[in-house]
């Protein structure tokens, strides 16, 4: 689902066919307002033109965004500034902030992690643990915090896991078979051992995921690659252990909660009649 769907869908959802009752019984359809979207909290947003795009959807035009995705922000930094009808500005507000807050918050959770392992070489990536219909979106909201996206669909890239071998007979028969009919793809084979990652190492795929594994296990994983190939650790990880992984030597770690398990980042929404 593209951003108009989206925008189009949670607006419909938003009236259910009918009107915002509230509105139109105390506010004049005449009315107009300016209004703020205002940071509560610190942080790093994302979401900003999803917002711009949902009050023009509704018809306000005159909208000002003060601050650009991917900026850290301060708790009371006016974000959005719009003026128009007032129905209309109220009307816009929830679908607004709910796609703001939940994209500033991706963007806020992966920039703490980002922090975490600052000055290494690892990087912070996200998953396909995604809100149903939302991917584009969260998986954008994620390098607005300063994160890398994994796969975007299981087309993109192939990732061979556990179930993937045990139904193909075997991680070299698996490995074999994706590579025969899509010999252009990118490849990365899952291990939870290192006896496991000896196996796989002479396939030459393109990325090994190491699953739930130690720091010190991805430490001798990597002395063991010795450059082959890119390695990523997941599973099991916190935002406390990030930098024993990042400095094990590991290309990537992989956080699903970066979008699956995000706090939402606090935005309002300030009226000023006139």
């Amino acid at each position: 689902m593209n951003e108009n769907e989206l925008i189009k869908a949670a607006l419909a959802e938003d009236l259910a066919g009918g009107a915002d009752i509230t509105s139109e019984a105390t506010i004049s359809a005449y009315a107009n307002s300016s209004a703020d979207f205002v940071a509560r909290m610190d942080g790093v947003i994302a979401g900003s033109n999803i917002a711009h795009a949902v009050l023009v959807e509704v018809g306000i035009t005159d909208v000002t965004q003060l601050r650009k995705d991917g900026e850290s922000v301060k708790a009371g930094d006016i974000l959005i500034t719009v003026r128009g009808n007032t129905r209309a500005i109220l009307l816009a507000e929830r679908t607004a902030l709910n796609f703001f807050g939940h994209l500033s918050g991706i963007a806020t959770l992966t920039s703490k992690w980002v922090k975490e392992v600052s000055g290494t070489k690892c990087q912070v990536r996200d998953t396909r643990k995604t809100t149903p219909g939302m991917r584009v979106i969260e998986k954008y909201a994620v390098r607005m915090g300063g994160g890398v996206n994994h796969r975007m669909s299981l087309s993109s890239a192939a990732l061979i896991k556990d179930n993937h071998v045990a139904a193909a007979g075997g991680v070299v028969a698996a490995f074999a078979k994706v590579r025969s009919i899509y010999p252009e793809a990118e490849i990365e084979i899952e291990v939870d051992t290192l006896e496991q990652l000896k196996e796989v190492l002479p396939l030459n795929p393109d990325l090994i995921l190491l699953d739930n594994m130690s720091p010190e296990m991805c430490a001798q994983a990597v002395a063991l690659v010795n450059g082959k190939c890119k390695l990523e650790a997941s599973g099991g990880i916190s935002i406390a252990s990030a930098r024993a992984y990042a400095q094990s030597g590991v290309d990537y770690i992989a956080i699903g909660a970066l979008t699956h398990s995000v706090p939402v980042f606090d935005i309002g929404l300030d009226l000023r009649t006139e």
